[in-house]
């Protein structure tokens, strides 16, 4: 689940996580389910962020990069997929691949929460507290994998360009007419 949340998100499929949440929190006392969705939701802010350090010098990346590196962090991850990682489609992968392996440390933990909340970093305050420690390091791997994917991947895959450490090739002049 950890794995394939993002790909929810993209359909907009991920609305149906909440009543299995709701029921397994009326059924059970707590839900599973939800923090995986929020370390998901901060696996991809933690590539936006891998992009945010690679891009510094491309000033118009920026202005995205870092709302939606923000906005994902707070538990709203369509900006950062739609706007950054599925752009390029290694960063949308390495975090992927970090909420799989958060989620695997989630579930491991028997980490458990009282109820659907706010997702992303602010997502530990959902969490029953004697879980909020096994949480926290579940966050830790949901911040550093994606990150430092990225950050490996972004370095051979991001053009000069992209990085802003090179000028865009400027378009060619349309070729004046005769009348002119």
């Amino acid at each position: 689940f950890g794995f394939f949340y993002a790909p929810l998100v993209i359909t907009g499929l991920h609305h149906m996580s909440n009543a299995i949440d709701f029921q397994l929190v009326a059924s059970y006392g707590g839900t599973m389910l939800w923090p995986m969705i929020a370390l998901s939701n901060i696996a991809q802010g933690s590539a936006v962020l891998a992009m945010v350090r690679l891009q510094k010098k491309n000033a118009r990346a920026q202005e995205v990069n870092v709302p939606a590196c923000i906005s994902c962090y707070l538990g709203v991850t369509e900006p950062a997929i739609f706007g950054v990682n599925l752009k390029y489609v290694f960063p949308f992968v390495c975090g992927m691949i970090g909420s799989a392996v958060a989620a695997v440390i989630s579930v491991s933990l028997m980490v458990t929460a009282n109820a659907v909340g706010v997702g992303g970093i602010p997502g530990i305050l959902s969490i029953q507290p004697q879980y909020m420690i096994p949480f926290a390091i579940a966050m830790v791997a949901a911040i550093v994998i994606p990150f430092v994917l990225t950050s490996i991947v972004g370095k051979k895959k991001l053009s000069m360009t992209d990085r802003g450490l090179a000028q865009p090739e400027a378009a060619e002049s349309a070729p004046e007419s005769a009348d002119q």
